[in-house]
């Protein structure tokens, strides 16, 4: 398989994913009452571990995108690279 087929592959899978809708069920209302009723009694562990959540589900996505990227970037060398070599 060459990699415009791959590519093109991931990038119609990424659609078809990223068009698939469902209904998602948030209580952020309840976490947000929750936290400030803590916060308002004096415990903050609560507080602190839902910021350190929320921003590790806000890096993770960006994250794997980079490695995606360097990896794609060190096949790209390399396979240039050979072919001049050769």
């Amino acid at each position: 398989m060459n990699i415009r087929t791959l590519i093109l592959r991931s990038l119609l899978t990424l659609l078809v994913l990223c068009m698939h809708q469902s209904t998602v069920l948030a209580q952020c209302a309840m976490c947000r009452a929750t936290v400030e009723n803590n916060v308002s009694n004096g415990e903050t562990t609560l507080a602190t571990g839902l910021n350190n959540g929320i921003i590790y589900l806000f890096i993770a996505p960006y994250l794997l995108v980079a490695i995606l990227v360097l990896f794609w970037y060190r096949y790209s060398k390399n396979s240039t690279y050979l072919s001049t070599k050769n």
